[in-house]
C-alpha cells in the first residue's frame, strides 16, 4: 500500500513538472512569435517630438494586436507589446492597458506583464534606467524616476489615470517577485519622456 502511494505521488510530481515545462515552452514560443511579428513593423528611429499624433492611427489598434516592442536596455530584454491585458495577451508579451495612451499622445501609457515571465528581473531596475517603446512610427525613450516607484495592493486601480495630460509610462507587475501563486501586490514604475 505504501509503495502504491509513493508511486502515485511520484507520477503526480512528474505530471506537474511536465505540465509546467509545457506551459513555459508554450509561453516562450508565443512570445517569440509575437516578437518576430513586431520586429517586422517597428522603427529604431528615435522620436523626440510628435507633430501630428493622428497620423499614427492608434484608433485602429484592436484587442490582441501586436503593436510594438518594449526594450529594456539595462536587462538587454526585448518584449512584444500586445493590445490588452487579459491572460491571453499577457501570456505572449507585455500588455497595453486599453483606454490608456500611446507614445506622443501626452497621456498615461500603462503596460503590464507577469513577473515570472516577461518581467523576471524587473526588480533590478532603478532611477535613471530607460524603457524604449519601439513602434511602427519610431522609438520613444522613457527614463525611470525612482521617486515614482510604488508598491500597491493588487486591487488598487489608482495607479491608472487615463485623464492625465502629461506623458508618463507606467509599467506594472505582480509583487513580491519571488512569491509563489497569485501575488497580493503590484510593483509599479513610472518613467517620463527623455
Amino acid at each position: 500500500m505504501l509503495r502504491a502511494i509513493s508511486t502515485l505521488f511520484l507520477v503526480a510530481g512528474v505530471i506537474i513538472l511536465a505540465y509546467g515545462g509545457f506551459q513555459l515552452y508554450s509561453t516562450h514560443a508565443d512570445e517569440s512569435k509575437r516578437l518576430n511579428q513586431a520586429s517586422e513593423i517597428i522603427s529604431d528611429e528615435v522620436v523626440t517630438e510628435v507633430e501630428d499624433v493622428s497620423a499614427y492611427h492608434y484608433d485602429a489598434i484592436d484587442q490582441g494586436d501586436t503593436v510594438g516592442v518594449l526594450y529594456i536596455p539595462k536587462l538587454d530584454r526585448e518584449i512584444p507589446i500586445i493590445e490588452g491585458t487579459d491572460e491571453e495577451e499577457l501570456a505572449q508579451g507585455v500588455g497595453h492597458y486599453k483606454g490608456t495612451g500611446y507614445p506622443g499622445e501626452n497621456k498615461q501609457i500603462l503596460l503590464s506583464g507577469h513577473r515570472d515571465t516577461v518581467f523576471r528581473k524587473f526588480g533590478e531596475l532603478e532611477d535613471g534606467d530607460e524603457f524604449h517603446i519601439k513602434m511602427e512610427h519610431g522609438t520613444f525613450i522613457y527614463v525611470i524616476q525612482d521617486s515614482e516607484t510604488q508598491i500597491v495592493p493588487a486591487d488598487d486601480t489608482t495607479v491608472i489615470d487615463p485623464s492625465r495630460e502629461d506623458e508618463v509610462l507606467t509599467v506594472s507587475t505582480c509583487y513580491p517577485f519571488s512569491f509563489i501563486g497569485s501575488a497580493p501586490d503590484r510593483y509599479v514604475l513610472h518613467a517620463y519622456p527623455k
